[in-house]
Order: structure tokens, then sequence, then C-alpha cells
């Protein structure tokens, strides 16, 4: 599994995260092509330099706009601009997460919806650039999991269209809402809200003690100076035996007795879409002999754990939850995609009591026995036969 790990160290904003993915090796003739789908380019000026920041080289990212008096922007009108580009659906879909989550906390922090956020600088052709680039970087890139340590937010005020605010600002504080954090590394606004949004809309997970095997780094450079560098890392690796022994993990449970049956199965959709590693439900006799069922769900870290929560208050009956950290022991495993007389097919692999087990992904074989009327049986048994492995069922 390839992983992208943001080294937060000395925090994130926009322009460092372009600059790190750039370094890493994105063609800035990819990144150039992509923002012109947005129909800007007679808006803003980008230069991508190479720099060096307190003996570390890197690359920095200047969007200069080139309007002088820059369009007052609500969600509305970015997901206009946005949405009738010409980017894939997929570069759409993953920028107009990201202003959607930062528009969310915004319209928190100042008691308003999502739709009355006036972005200021938000709204700029900078974060636009800063945003719709980062997603257009990732995708040339393909990582299979984005990942973040510990993130420094900073220290002191920052100026900004409210007026003078203390660092984390009031959205900062929002987004990252579940993340590691540290406070006071920096004396200035280490971690930005385009940083903080890109985070959280992207699903970043956070790792802060991941275990990955590193390959190459990329530094993106910052405009401050202080005695820990101003920049930020991204580290391009692979899994480390796909995190294979004991790790950490967080369990939610819930006691219904009060709900609809047929609502479980919209919830748990929910739960997975959220990044619920599992879900499942115990028959359990409640006060007074009342049928009820605990609802469990696993989450790989603090901000899945964050997202099933809000799942469980808002789209369940229950008024309370109970959370708790456990050890899980996980066997070394990783997937593979096999050739087969019908077609390709995901395994994944896995070792037990050094031996080796093969399992072809289920929905793989699902799709392949209704398309060509066979048995799930049959299809497994075929892959069996053909691969000569030993297939754990």
């Amino acid at each position: 599994m390839r992983i992208l790990y943001y080294d937060c160290f000395a925090g994130i904003s926009g322009d460092m995260n372009l600059g790190a993915l750039l370094d890493l090796g994105v063609d800035p003739d990819k990144l150039r092509q992509g923002l012109s789908l947005l129909g800007l380019d007679e808006a803003f000026e980008l230069r991508i330099e190479r720099g060096v920041k307190q003996g570390i080289s890197g690359t920095r990212v200047i969007v200069n706009p080139t309007e002088t008096q820059q369009p007052a922007r609500y969600l509305e009108d970015i997901e206009t601009l946005i949405g009738n580009s010409d980017l894939t659906e997929t570069l759409k879909n993953k920028s107009l997460a990201v202003f959607r989550v930062l528009a969310d906390a915004e319209g928190k922090v100042h008691g308003c919806s999502a739709g009355q956020v006036h972005f200021h600088e938000v709204g700029a052709v900078d974060a636009l650039v800063d945003i719709v680039g980062g997603v257009i970087c990732l995708e040339e890139l393909k990582p299979d999991a984005l990942w973040v340590s510990e993130v420094e937010l900073g220290g002191g005020f920052a100026e900004c269209g409210h007026g003078r605010l203390p660092v984390p600002v009031p959205a900062v504080a929002e987004l990252v809402r579940g993340f590691n954090v540290r406070q006071g590394g920096m004396p200035f606004e280490a971690t930005t809200p385009t940083g903080a949004a890109l985070l959280r809309g992207l699903e970043v997970q956070v790792r802060p003690k991941a275990a990955f095997v590193p390959e190459q780094a990329g530094y993106g450079l910052g405009t401050h100076d202080a005695e820990v560098p101003n920049v930020l890392r991204v580290w391009l690796g692979a899994a480390a035996d796909d995190e294979a022994g004991v790790r950490e993990a967080y369990m939610t449970e819930t006691n219904i007795d009060d709900m609809n049956p047929e609502w479980f199965a919209y919830v748990e959709e929910r739960l997975f879409e959220v990044g619920a590693a599992d879900v499942y439900r115990t028959p359990i006799v409640m006060k007074k002999g009342r049928m009820a069922s605990q609802v469990s769900v696993l989450t790989p870290d603090l901000q899945a754990l964050q997202r099933v929560q809000d799942v469980l208050l808002a789209h369940t009956t229950t008024l309370g939850l109970r959370s708790y950290t456990i050890k899980k022991t996980v066997a070394p495993r990783r997937e593979t995609v096999m050739a087969t007389p019908y077609g390709l097919v995901r395994i994944k692999w896995a070792v037990r009591n050094d031996k080796v087990f093969g399992k072809p992904e289920y929905e793989d074989c699902r799709r392949i026995a209704a398309e060509r009327g066979l048995t799930l049986h049959e299809v497994y048994r075929e892959i069996e036969k053909f691969s000569q492995l030993t297939i754990d069922t």
C-alpha cells in the first residue's frame, strides 16, 4: 500500500502543501494544465521556484493575483466555478469537499450556515489555486492512503478578515478536532485554515506514530523564519507489512431499544462512509426486559472516531456513547491483483503460523458470478484451482 505521509512538525498551509507535493516529483506542467481548466488563467500568476530554508532545500510556490480587487465569493460561487470547469469529476468532488468542510467550520464559529459564509481570503484566487492545485498533485502521485503526524498549530496572533485573532484561529480549531496537535512551537500561525481544511476534507488519517517504509521526501517552503524550519515535509513510501502486529484502535458502543430496525442498515452505510473499520450489532436485553441492540463501531484513528460519533448521535435515537481504546493484533497482509480465466481479481494475502493464505476479494467474485451466471462457490473453486493457492474461506 502506497502511503503519502504529512509530517507537519512546522504546520501546514496551502502553498506549503503545493510546494511539498511538487518537490516529490509532480510535473509543474501537469499542475498548470490542471489549473487552467478552472478558467482563471488571467486572474493569477503562478511562480514555482527552488529555495533553501535553514539548510533545507525545497520548493516554494507563490500565487500572485493579477486582480487588484478580488470578487467576494460564497460557497455557492465556488461550487459554480468548480462545477462549471473542465476538471474531472474526481477533481471537482475532492476540491469541493475541502471547501465544504471549510465553509462548515467557518459557519459554525460565526453562527451562520455554510452558505452564508463570506470566505474573505479563503475565497480569493490563491486559495482556489492552493486547494484545487493540491488535489491535482495528489491525483498525479496516486497514493493509496493519506496519513498525518502530530500537527503544529503555532502561536501568537493572526491578522485576518475578522481582525486580529489568537492562534489557532477559530476555524482551524474547529477543523483539527480529532487530530493530534500541539501549540507554541512556532511564534506565528503555523497551520492555516486552508491547510487544516485540506487535511480534513481529504480525510487524511491521523497516524502520529505510523510505521512505514519511506522512499522519498518532499519539502514545501513557507514564508516565515523561526528556530524550527518553516517547511512542510511530505513522505512517499509503503506501509510496513501493512501495519502487521499490535496497534491501537478505538471502539464506540451504544445500546438502542427504541429505534425502527429498518434504520440500522442506513446507519451502518453512513458509518462505513465516514471511516469505520467494522460495524456490528449484538442482541441484548435491557432493563424491564426490553430487547435491544448493542451497536459496536471500530475505528482506526481519532479523526474517524469523531466522525463515527457524529453519525451515531445524528442518525440514531441514542443519547449517549461509550468509547475506549483497544489493542488489535493484525497478521501481516498485503493485496495483489491476479490474472484469472475470469479476468483480474484482487487477492488479499495473510500470514498465519508461517503459512500464507490468499483470499479473493468478495466484490470481484460477486461481480463475476453475476455476470457469468455462476455460483460464488464455483468462482472461488475455479480461482483456487487456477492459482494453486490455499484460499482462506
